[in-house]
């Protein structure tokens, strides 16, 4: 029988714990695979222990993608048709190998009503979602391609301190400019004037930050 060891769900009782490990099946992926198509999640519910996937829309006739969710350990999928029971049609593609622990999504609306830390974690969960969507669409409306890229940065980091899990190590400039709806050659520019400016150092498919002080003073000027 697997342990469910996340974080996130330590208040959990143990009777749920028991059950969730009893019923649960840890699933692999491999990058470069879409595996959570609509109808894996109208019968199944994922919460992820390790790697990296992305949830996107994208315009076959341009061939542009924006990114809505990247998923890495904690994120939970597919919310959406856990409240609302109805197919959700977003792509699909695993950036970093990696597990998650697949649940019977019936099972998941059960454990909501019936244990409420449970619940709880589920719905601050969604909360965080909503949060997330409501900003990347005021972003994309009303920012410009640099502060989106500084504000990207910024959240990484605070999510590596919480979590530990560093979300922009390993994607290329190509899947960054996904993220923040934008193509890849300014980002290559975003990031060449970054490290020229001393705030960041850019290696292969690995960015790490500098000197903070004059990262927030970048985004001080655009407030």
């Amino acid at each position: 029988m697997m342990r469910f060891q996340l974080e996130s769900f330590n208040r959990i009782s143990d009777k749920l714990r028991h059950e969730i490990e009893e019923i649960g099946t840890i699933i692999t992926f491999e990058k470069h695979e879409a595996p959570f198509d609509f109808d894996d999640t109208l019968r199944y519910f994922f919460i992820f222990l390790s790697g990296k996937v992305k949830f996107f829309q994208m315009d076959f006739h341009s061939g542009k993608e924006q990114v809505i969710y990247l998923m890495t350990r904690g994120d939970m999928y597919d919310t959406v048709v856990l409240l609302d029971n109805r197919p959700h049609d977003l792509m699909s593609e695993v950036l970093e190998s990696g597990e998650a622990l697949r649940l019977p999504i019936g099972k998941v609306r059960e454990w909501m009503y019936q244990y409420p830390a449970f619940g709880e974690v589920i719905l601050r969960y969604i909360a965080s979602q909503v949060r997330h969507v409501e900003e990347l669409a005021a972003d994309l409306t009303l920012l410009d391609t640099k502060e989106r890229l500084l504000k990207l940065i910024v959240e990484s980091i605070e999510k590596s301190r919480r979590t530990g899990v560093n979300v922009l190590e390993n994607l290329s400039h190509a899947e960054i400019a996904n993220l923040i709806g934008t193509v890849r050659h300014v980002v290559d520019r975003h990031i060449k004037q970054l490290k020229a400016d001393g705030i960041l150092e850019a290696g292969r498919r690995k960015l790490s930050l500098k000197n903070m002080e004059k990262l927030q003073e970048q985004l001080d000027t655009f407030l």
